[in-house]
This record gives structure tokens, C-alpha cells and sequence, in this order.
């Protein structure tokens, strides 16, 4: 059948990619096969349900290179999981009684839509192939292609989620001012947090794209202006096991040596520990449409700084969260290159009617293809048997710790 009608979505949570990623497929659209009439859906699944779209003119074509420049969604983003009927019923997404699928549905059949682009993390498209297994029990043909974003860099069975290298870089470049805090007072714990719920990828990267930052720079010894004052210090992920105690004696003789110590915190490193101490108080647990705990409300560094301060006798304490900073940003260089090569196939497989979530296949030597969405799933943890990994602990002389059997 012939492609008549494209659609476009982001979804969930921002990434470095968004941007990028609308511009290529439309650049892409418009090289190759300029005839598909194309509409976004603003904010989402929100947008598909309530029929909220914005249609793709000349005039937008001709301008699509200038999202590169932009961070966030040019289209707008939303969190809505279309098999949570209830949450949906209470945001007056769909009437009560309604199924959210049947409603989206409803909706492609009356926009005419022949493809629809999902461009999320896992959750995001899933539902999209949940939505087109949905139409196909319903004599509606339907592709969807989506393309991978998660800073977190933990969508099965990609290699290199989009956005996800720019987001370190951010991260870094966000440290490398706080950071300089340290020189406000003495004996000073600095715990940066990083986001990545399940997995450790992006805080690994960002403290490795950080260290590179501190390879450029020239010291000044002479004022205190030291590597080692401003240089990381421990870095913490959900793969691996915190030895509080032993972690604490480390990071004392390191205080008391250098007078100030510099954590990376993934944000998932200690959600457990947290929720589990919550229970205990009795405290409700908040979650999200998705049942992922809300990790913005639990403060995963602020738990870690009070365990560590007392026990290595830090006089002042700072938290500092750089994913609102890293998720916002424009796609650098590296990003868009794969971005573009992604956005080529997921043209190519769109006119060809492969469905499935186009990215570095890990599992095929990382070629760029149509993963089949059976095989997509979030929570693909960090391997921290990397060489890159091992060889930043041997660096800033961390012990490895033993792995998380959860992960």
C-alpha cells in the first residue's frame, strides 16, 4: 500500500534528541519522498487523543534545519501510558468508559494516518505497538517506527540510545561550574546527581566527559587551583553495591587529604534503599502513570549526602541535580550524525511498512534497523564490565564494588 499520510509524536520525558531527530525525518521526507502529506501531534499521546495535531506546511519543511539549534520537543511532550485508562479518565483525556486505545484508534482512522512516527523511550513504543497490534485486530494497517529516546541509554536492544551522548556532555559541562563551590567553605561534600533510573550509563559518561574537561585545563597550585580539589572523586550507579561504611573511610582519608570531595550519584543508585526506608516510616510511595517511582520526590542525593556526611565529618553539604540542564539541551554534533542515520532508515522502513523501533540492533553488531518491538523493553542496565568503566575507578581509586542482583 502506498504511504499517503505520515504522523509524528514525542513522548515522555525530554531528551537532547527531540529537536534533531523531528528535523531529520521531515529533511528526510522531504528529500525522498516529498508527496507524504505529514502532521505532528502536539504533546504526545495527549495530542492523539484529543486530535490536537499540526500539519506539516511547505514553509515548516523549508525551516526544519533550524531544530537542530533547539533543545526539548518542537511539538510538545506529555507522560500518558494508554493502558492506564483510569489516569486518563482523571486528566479528561477520554471520557469515562472509554478504552484510550480505541480512542487513538478512532483518531489515526480519522486523520488518515499510514505511519506514525514515535519518537520515546521504551514505554512510548511500546504503546505505539500495542496501538498498532490494537488496529490490526481491527482491519486497520497501521506502521509505526519509532526511534529510541532515553538519556539513560537503557532501551533493549539498543546499542546508543539518541541524545544520550549529548546529555553527558551537558552534565559534565554543568559540573565543571558547580563544582567551583567548593571554595565557599571547607570540608565540603559536593554529591552530584545524575539521572538514569535503572541504569548507570549516563553518570559513567559524564563523569568520564567531565574528566576530560580537567585534561584541558592548566593549574594553578600556587591558589589551591588543583586537579585533584576539583576531580571526581566516587561515582555511584545501580549496577553496583555502595559499602557505605567502607565507602566512608575512603572518602575521609580523601577529605582530609584534598579538603573537599566530589560525588557522582546516579539517581537510581539508592531508590531502593530509600523506598524501603519509606515503607518503614509508613510514607506513601509517589509514582507515576507508568507505576516508576517519582524520583524527584524521593531526593536520592539528598538521602546519600546525610548517610555520608556525618560519617566523614563534612562540615557543609551540597546537592546538585544536572538532568534538567543535560535533557534540555540541543543534540552536539555526535548525536545528530546518528540521529540523521536513524531518521534514514526509519524513512526507508516507513515506505517499505516495517514497523519496529529503528536503532543500533546490539544484538546484529549495531546495525541501524527496524527492531522488532517484541524485543523492545526498558531497564537494560549499565555493563560495567566496560573497559572505559573499569579503567575511570582504577583512576580515581575506587573499588568496584559487587554487582546489584536486581539489575
Amino acid at each position: 500500500m502506498a504511504i499517503k499520510k505520515v504522523a509524528l509524536l514525542t513522548a515522555g520525558g525530554l531528551a537532547p534528541c527531540l529537536s534533531s531527530a523531528v528535523a531529520s525525518l521531515l529533511t528526510e521526507y522531504s528529500k525522498v519522498a516529498p508527496e507524504v502529506e505529514i502532521i505532528a501531534y502536539r504533546n504526545g499521546y495527549q495530542g492523539l487523543l484529543s486530535g490536537d495535531s499540526i500539519p506539516i506546511t511547505p514553509e515548516i519543511r523549508a525551516k526544519a534545519h533550524l531544530l537542530h539549534s533547539f533543545g526539548g520537543s518542537p511539538i510538545g511532550n506529555s507522560r500518558v501510558k494508554l493502558t492506564n485508562i483510569e489516569d486518563c479518565v482523571a486528566r479528561g483525556l477520554v471520557p469515562a468508559g472509554s478504552d484510550p486505545r480505541q480512542v487513538a484508534a478512532a483518531q489515526l482512522i480519522a486523520d488518515g494516518v499510514d505511519v506514525l512516527h514515535t519518537i520515546g523511550g521504551d514505554d512510548t513504543n511500546t504503546a505505539a505497538a500495542d496501538l498498532s497490534s490494537y488496529l490490526a485486530q481491527n482491519n486497520y494497517d497501521l506502521a509505526v517506527v519509532g526511534l529510541p529516546k532515553t538519556i539513560d541509554n537503557d532501551i533493549y536492544p539498543i546499542a546508543q540510545s539518541l541524545g544520550a551522548w549529548t546529555a553527558a556532555d551537558e552534565g559534565a559541562r554543568h559540573f565543571s561550574n558547580v563544582v567551583s563551590e567548593h571554595t565557599s567553605n571547607s570540608r565540603m561534600l559536593i554529591v552530584h546527581e545524575v539521572m538514569g533510573r535503572h541504569s548507570g550509563w549516563l553518570t559513567a559518561a559524564t563523569a568520564v566527559s567531565y574528566r576530560l574537561l580537567l585534561d584541558e585545563i592548566t593549574w594553578i597550585p600556587e591558589f589551591g587551583l588543583t586537579r585533584n580539589h576539583r576531580d571526581v572523586h566516587a561515582v555511584y550507579v545501580p549496577e553496583l553495591e555502595v559499602d557505605l561504611a567502607a565507602e566512608a573511610t575512603r572518602l575521609s582519608k580523601v577529605l582530609d587529604e584534598v579538603g573537599n570531595v566530589n560525588i557522582f550519584l546516579s539517581e537510581g543508585a539508592g531508590v531502593d534503599a530509600i523506598v524501603e526506608q519509606m515503607r518503614s516510616n509508613g510514607e506513601e510511595i509517589p509514582v507515576d502513570p507508568f507505576g516508576h517511582v517519582k524520583i524527584d520526590k524521593i531526593n536520592p542525593g539528598e538521602w546519600f549526602s546525610k548517610q555520608f556526611a556525618p560519617m566523614i565529618k563534612a562540615e557543609k553539604v551540597l546537592v546538585q541535580k544536572s538532568g534538567y540542564f543535560a535533557r534540555s539541551a540541543p543534540a552536539n554534533a555526535v548525536d545528530q550524525k546518528l540521529i540523521h542515520d536513524c531518521a534514514v532508515v526509519a524513512v526507508r522502513s516507513a515506505l517499505d511498512g516495517i514497523s519496529g523501533l529503528v536503532g543500533q540492533d546490539q544484538d546484529q553488531g549495531n546495525v541501524i534497523r527496524a527492531c522488532e518491538f517484541q524485543r523492545v523493553a526498558g531497564g537494560k542496565p549499565f555493563d560495567t564490565e566496560q573497559v572505559w568503566f573499569e579503567q575511570l575507578l582504577t583512576q580515581i581509586n575506587q573499588p568496584k564494588g559487587k554487582p546489584v542482583s536486581a539489575h
